[in-house]
């Protein structure tokens, strides 16, 4: 007899609704499986006080109740922030939106001093150095982004040109078709690197 078999039988025996048959093939078992025996004198043991409690007692004592009521598990209280993400889902990911963006633009902002330069013209460039140079003779199609290092511009840029941690220096003969934005904060990194995000975003 397999165990499952067992324990679906136990409760008939207890209530003497087996077969004869089956209640020597059940106690045969319970001789040879230990793990059976314990569940079965377990639910022997309940049954017991069960009947005594119904057929002894016309109404439980406070003690007893009390016992019993201590021995059920204590059902778990929420959290009141839990209970408040369930309520808010759409503000909870907005949440966990910004404040992942923060800690990722700020261990951005706080990596090394490295001179990143991002252009679809690179090969126009010239770098000296921490130093970006767009030579006079040069026309730079697109937009260029410098970050932690010097920009100056001599030719002629048709986008936007960015210098992050920089510094930009203009000379008479330069022209910036697009936007000319200089991001020396870590607020204005932040707001520059989410507000590219959303535009990426938008646009796809």
């Amino acid at each position: 007899m397999e165990c499952k078999l067992a324990v679906s039988l136990m409760h008939d025996y207890l209530d003497n609704d087996l077969s004869e048959p089956q209640q020597l093939e059940l106690q045969e078992h319970l001789r040879n499986c230990a793990d059976c025996r314990n569940n079965f004198e377990k639910l022997e043991h309940t049954d017991m006080l069960l009947f005594s409690l119904t057929h002894h007692a016309t109404k439980p004592s406070d003690d007893l109740t009390d016992r019993i009521m201590g021995l059920l598990p204590q059902p778990k209280k929420q959290q009141v922030w839990v209970t408040w993400i369930k309520k808010h889902p759409a503000l909870t990911a907005a949440a966990v939106f910004m404040v992942v963006m923060l800690f990722s633009t700020l261990s951005f902002w706080s990596q090394g001093n490295q001179l990143v330069v991002k252009s679809d013209e690179f090969e126009k460039l010239v770098i000296e150095g921490d130093t970006v140079i767009i030579p006079p003779d040069q026309v730079i199609t697109g937009d260029i982004t410098i970050e932690n290092g010097k920009a100056k511009v001599y030719g002629q840029v048709n986008g936007n040109l960015t210098v992050i941690d920089g510094e930009l220096f203009q000379a008479s003969t330069a022209h910036i078709a697009g936007q000319v934005k200089d991001i020396d904060k870590a607020m204005d990194w932040i707001w520059y690197k989410i507000s590219n995000l959303l535009s990426d975003v938008a646009y796809r």
